[in-house]
């Protein structure tokens, strides 16, 4: 059975499959992911910041989501001061989409450490991303939801998944077809 977490306020310790797997994760948990702690050494870790996406994880589940097998619940609060709004654009800013993507990629990857895949995450791709809104600094909340589709279990631990992204509760972009490994070895090709 694959490893199991289980975190409090302060600590993430590893414990047998027979204990209760956390739901959601405070931002000071996903920091302790970027850092390596929460998964263990060489297994999935999440980007530190400014490159972390999310400020929380509201849920996570191996079932439930649109195909039965699997979902995740996050959020990022909105300020007009964080970082890439004073890059991209000056005078029109709005978030790179690009960075919406990437948020989706590190959600997948952080469920394959969930559930206690073994090795260092890399997104492998998408089959298709379509945005149709953007966010502004007078937005409040990202919202992002990730439906899995798959996760394969062989020379490659992979996990396949649709996503959607919301900004204050409007969806404004989709994807399908995220592909995420997990690589014992981070200098082997992908597929």
């Amino acid at each position: 059975m694959p490893l199991q977490t289980h975190a409090t306020e302060d600590t993430v310790t590893e414990t047998s499959a027979v204990a209760q797997r956390v739901d959601s994760f405070s931002h000071d948990q996903l920091l302790r992911c970027a850092r390596g702690e929460l998964f263990g050494p060489g297994n999935a870790q999440l980007p530190l910041p400014p490159m972390l996406m999310f400020d929380r994880i509201t849920h996570i589940s191996d079932h439930g989501g649109q195909f039965g097998r699997g979902e995740i619940r996050a959020e990022l609060d909105v300020r007009p001061d964080l970082w890439f709004f004073g890059c991209h654009f000056e005078g029109d800013p709005v978030m790179p989409g690009c960075l919406g993507l990437d948020a989706m990629w590190q959600l997948v990857g952080f469920y394959l450490g969930w559930i206690g895949g073994p090795g260092r995450g890399r997104a492998l791709g998408a089959d298709e991303v379509k945005f149709g809104g953007e966010v502004t600094p007078a937005a409040r909340l990202v919202s992002y939801h990730i439906h899995m589709k798959r996760v394969i279990q062989r020379k490659l631990f992979m996990g396949i998944a649709d996503a959607t992204v919301a900004v204050d509760g409007n969806p404004i972009y989709t994807a399908s077809g995220l592909r995420v490994g997990l690589f014992t070895n981070t200098f082997e090709s992908a597929p």
